[in-house]
């Protein structure tokens, strides 16, 4: 059953297509360029979010359950960071104090904390742990305002730990590919081990039917494994292109530098 924060969710997803669509045509119209394929892609994965709150979803229940967090919390947070919804803000909005703020916030200490990439998948991955490893999950079932507050948690945790992995939006500090690319695969881990300790013992307090559990934790493990596939391919072609760069710069200090005179 569709419940008000269900609609509430899905409204936001689209007041921000909206919102996207508006900043991208603002700077067409100026004769800026923004690629057709980020607005693509954010409308994609904010359609996502609003599907996953209020649209059938096949399996059981608790495959439901998870396939709604697997979108909310992996994929759709994927695209949209990918959308570099940011960096539209910041040159869609003009000069002024709207400008300013958004841009002392993602310059700030405690964003850059927040964008550190261990800390964000402690966040992510350990509130994942918290949830289906001891009795939370069991106890937000009859608490609405609990169950509220774990979407908006998995929804706020993956679109950080996918921005501090990617980075493609302006940040106080750019971590190394090895910073990034340690947590991806430590967070990973973590989430696989999740999955199959999900597939014997459902989470503490509920009772789920064995083929539900299984396929609930499934299509947690395989899924959560494309996203971070994608995530990889990210981390490796933003080293590729850094790589390339430098070496270019390279080749042309090599090429200025003057010619040494033949010895007579």
């Amino acid at each position: 059953m569709v419940g008000a924060f269900d609609l509430l969710v899905a409204a936001a997803a689209i007041g921000a297509i909206l919102a996207y669509s508006r900043g991208a045509d603002r700077l067409r119209r100026r004769g800026d360029a923004w690629p057709w394929v980020r607005e693509a892609g954010f409308t994609a994965g904010a359609w996502a979010v609003a599907y996953a709150f209020i649209g059938p979803l096949p399996g059981g229940p608790f495959t439901a359950h998870m396939g709604r967090h697997l979108v909310i919390g992996m994929a759709a947070p994927l695209l949209l960071v990918l959308a570099r919804p940011l960096t539209l803000a910041f040159r869609a909005l003009r000069p002024g104090r709207p400008r300013r703020a958004l841009l002392a916030l993602a310059r700030s200490r405690p964003a850059a904390w927040l964008a550190f990439p261990p800390a964000a998948a402690l966040l992510d991955v350990g509130g994942l742990w918290l949830l289906y490893r001891t009795p939370v999950f069991a106890a937000v079932q009859h608490l609405p305002a609990a169950h509220t507050l774990v979407q908006l948690h998995v929804i706020a945790a993956g679109v950080l730990f996918t921005f501090a992995v990617c980075q493609v939006d302006p940040v106080r500090r750019r971590w190394s590919p090895v910073w990034r690319g340690g947590s991806l695969l430590a967070a990973g881990a973590a989430h696989a081990v999740l999955a199959k300790s999900l597939y014997t013992t459902p989470p503490p307090g509920t009772a789920v039917a064995t083929a539900d559990l299984h396929s609930a934790a499934q299509l947690m493990y395989y899924g959560g494994d494309l996203v971070e596939l994608a995530l990889a391919a990210v981390i490796a072609l933003q080293w590729y292109r850094t790589a390339g760069r430098a070496r270019a710069r390279g080749h042309r200090r090599t090429a200025l530098l003057p010619t040494p005179a033949p010895q007579e």
